[in-house]
């Protein structure tokens, strides 16, 4: 049986009083899911302090590398040395606007199970993809070229946040979700060092308290990804309880 995981992705928002605010109103959330929450670099260390034992934390990347002369960057064992159990990696933000290949998220991949942290793979088709019948083999070369050659993957969870959906208002239906889910459930049963039944596949296309339930409900869907809806702290409470 694989527990929900829900996490919440903070993106590039929030200032100190906001994020105040929001653990504030997820104080004394109970749920039998994983709850992770990943802020900005800057105010990882705020939310470790003021989380409690029902709130994980994560960031929402990381270096490739170690240490060094990488100005700007954060290496994974710095973000595990301050606390941060979990690492988005692959996102389509970070695909699109930083031109991050498939084999610079392997490598990052890499470095995040080095320093023990969690990895959510994220991988994901355009509308222009989907609409031309690619995004299957879309999703395939992803999913290979990130986890091809790992080893130590039995942490691995997978986010499927289709391109087109996310921050749109757009969802994938219930019926595309799991069809794709269950794709890449396929995918990992033939990748060495996964355990394709127990992985966790997360669903992370504009998921809101509306449409939660109806998409956990699912066989292969194991959770979300959530984007502006983790930022109202009642809304992400609501898709908490609908994965509990």
């Amino acid at each position: 049986m694989r527990r929900p995981l829900v996490a919440g992705n903070w993106k590039m928002n929030g200032s100190r009083a906001i994020v105040a605010d929001l653990l504030a109103g997820l104080g004394d959330v109970e749920s039998s899911a994983e709850v992770v929450v990943c802020p900005t670099f800057v105010h990882i260390a705020q939310v470790i302090e003021a989380a409690g034992s029902h709130l994980q934390v994560g960031a929402q990347d990381c270096s490739h590398m170690a240490a060094g002369a990488f100005t700007g960057e954060v290496a994974a064992p710095m973000l595990a040395d301050i606390g941060c159990q979990w690492v988005i990696l692959g996102h389509s933000e970070r695909r699109q606007y930083h031109a991050e290949s498939d084999e610079l998220v392997a490598a990052k991949l890499s470095a995040a199970v080095a320093a023990g942290l969690g990895p959510i793979v994220c991988v994901g088709e355009t509308r222009e993809q989907r609409e031309d019948g690619e995004a299957e083999s879309v999703v395939a070369r992803q999913l290979a070229g990130a986890l091809e050659g790992q080893a130590n993957l039995a942490g691995l969870v997978i986010a499927y946040e289709p391109v087109w959906a996310i921050g749109t208002g757009l969802t994938a239906t219930p019926e595309q979700a799991q069809d794709m889910h269950a794709f890449i459930r396929e995918q990992l049963a033939v990748t060495a060092e996964v355990d394709a039944a127990a992985t966790r596949i997360l669903y992370g296309g504009s998921v809101k308290a509306s449409n939660a339930a109806t998409l956990f409900g699912r066989a292969d869907i194991d959770g979300a990804l959530v984007g502006g809806a983790a930022l109202d702290a009642e809304e992400f409470r609501q898709i908490i309880d609908a994965a509990s």
